[in-house]
């Protein structure tokens, strides 16, 4: 599978679920995989896989568990290769939106045909979002920290998933780039 991008939900928000990247990467390389680097400190990991043909589903479980067992967390982690990442920055929809109000939602499965009815009949300015697959894009131009269809997003129907901002999928996607 290559290059791989491990994305940890909800670590080091506002002082919850702390974890040192460096503790991080080691965790990481403790499974076995290499070149493992990280990228801010919000659980971006980027990694050759030292499991070459597992698949997405082992590698989420596998992060999982360990993080668990070795950091006392529970996190969700979606794994994307770089492929899917460059692909999902590719097929955005909103080209025109600025990198820090555009966010990539990566799901664990695709969503139910309903799972955003609700988002659907929000009145929330200028926001609006696309669902394609396992990625979510939600364009916010006034800003994501007030919108009321972000947080309409985000309701617990919908299947688990953790979101970066575009700036960060591009780095990413760079990051993961085979040397």
């Amino acid at each position: 599978m290559g290059r791989q991008v491990a994305l940890l939900r909800g670590i080091n928000v506002g002082g919850k679920k702390k974890v040192a990247m460096a503790d991080l990467r080691a965790l990481v390389e403790g499974l076995g995989h290499t070149d493992v680097r990280t990228y801010i400190n919000s659980g971006n990991v980027v990694f050759t896989s030292g499991t070459p043909k597992a698949g997405r589903a082992e590698h989420e479980g596998a992060l999982e568990q360990a993080i668990h067992a070795e950091l006392g967390l529970d996190v969700a982690v979606m794994v994307r290769t770089h492929d899917e990442l460059a692909a999902a920055v590719d097929a955005n929809p909103f080209p025109a939106a600025e990198p820090p109000r555009l966010l990539l939602s990566f799901l664990r499965e695709a969503p139910e045909p309903d799972g955003y009815a609700a988002a659907e009949k929000v009145e929330s300015g200028a926001d609006e979002f696309r669902v394609d697959g396992t990625t979510v894009y939600l364009h916010c131009p006034d800003g994501i920290g007030r919108s009321k269809l972000a947080e309409a997003l985000s309701k617990p129907k919908v299947p688990v998933g953790t979101a970066r901002n575009l700036a960060t999928v591009r780095k990413l996607v760079e990051l993961s780039q085979e040397p």
